[in-house]
């Protein structure tokens, strides 16, 4: 009687440990995250971004069939790095991965097509993309871990001058585990949610430098017309643009090879004057514009390409 009752109290206190297991999953990322970025926060000027093409540099997902100009990783890739831009509130963010078919929509409905310059061009690919599954078994217990590692390189190029002036590669990382006692407990099947995890994973470790690099750096407009009604300057409020806002004028500076590299490098301007907004107009990024004032200095009227217009 003494041995039934001591093989009762083992096989209940083994069913109330099987009973305490849960299937458990997180991910984490190399890198900090900014969760507390709201976008409606931001009141300063924008910056115009464009994602030019994300690109699947791996094995992943390559069979007989695979299309490179339909690759869902890599649109997968431009989706997310679009959004968490876009979240952060700092970014004009403009189309250009399927810029030609929007263009024959544009055409179809007898629209004229917008081509609207960007400041900054940002290249991404996925370079490591891997499934793994691990997993113990004791004498009681079982468990399985599924995880799935990502490896996303992103460099940034300044349209105004060609230079790449941000190049970084991060790692992500996401997984699930679930795990068993006497055969009770979470039992997981394939998740195929974790590669958009680790995907995105990566991409956030990365979108803290994007941010900075591109806000460290000068915003810039340009002089559109300029005459007996006045100076307009491209750029309005959806760049964040605000009446009575204050701009430098800068003189450009001239262009200078250089022979290490065989590139052109615009030499600093200098500044030459200050305007200062009245109002603003437009409907759209694509149309929008500023009517300013020359508070400060003098420009020639005749020459308005060699002109930009700086906040700082």
């Amino acid at each position: 009687m003494k041995k039934l009752l001591n093989f009762g109290l083992c096989a209940a206190a083994l069913v109330l440990f099987a009973s305490c297991v849960t299937t458990s999953g997180s991910s984490k990322v190399s890198g900090t995250l900014n969760e507390n970025v709201n976008a409606e926060e931001y009141q300063g000027l924008k910056r115009v971004v464009a994602i030019a093409r994300f690109s699947n540099e791996t094995e992943y997902a390559k069979g007989a069939f695979y299309d490179k100009e339909n690759d869902p990783l890599g649109k997968q890739g431009v989706d997310i790095l679009s959004a968490k831009l876009a979240a952060r509130g700092k970014f004009v963010l403009l189309e250009r991965a399927d810029a030609d078919k929007i263009q024959t929509e544009i055409e179809k409905y007898g629209a004229a097509g917008q081509k609207v310059p960007v400041d900054y061009l940002i290249i991404g690919s996925i370079t490591e993309f891997g499934r793994k599954t691990t997993g113990d078994v004791g004498l009681l217990t079982r468990s399985k871990k599924q995880t799935v590692e990502a490896g996303v390189n992103i460099r940034m190029v300044d349209v105004h001058t060609g230079q790449i002036i941000y190049s970084e590669e991060g790692k992500g990382e996401a997984y699930t585990e679930s795990s068993t006692v006497l055969g009770l407990g979470g039992t997981q099947g394939y998740d195929a949610t974790l590669s958009d995890k680790a995907i995105s994973a990566a991409i956030e470790s990365l979108v803290d430098n994007i941010e900075k690099t591109c806000m460290d750096r000068p915003w810039k407009s340009f002089i559109l017309s300029y005459d007996s009604d006045g100076m307009i300057i491209s750029g309005g409020a959806k760049q964040g643009i605000h009446k009575g806002d204050i701009f430098y004028v800068y003189e450009k500076g001239k262009q200078v090879k250089n022979p290490q590299t065989g590139m052109l490098i615009e030499l600093p301007g200098k500044e030459v004057g200050k305007v200062k907004v009245l109002s603003m107009g437009g409907s759209s990024i694509t149309d929008e514009y500023s009517f300013v004032s020359l508070i400060e200095g003098s420009v020639d009227s005749s020459n308005l390409a060699k002109y930009e217009i700086q906040n700082q």
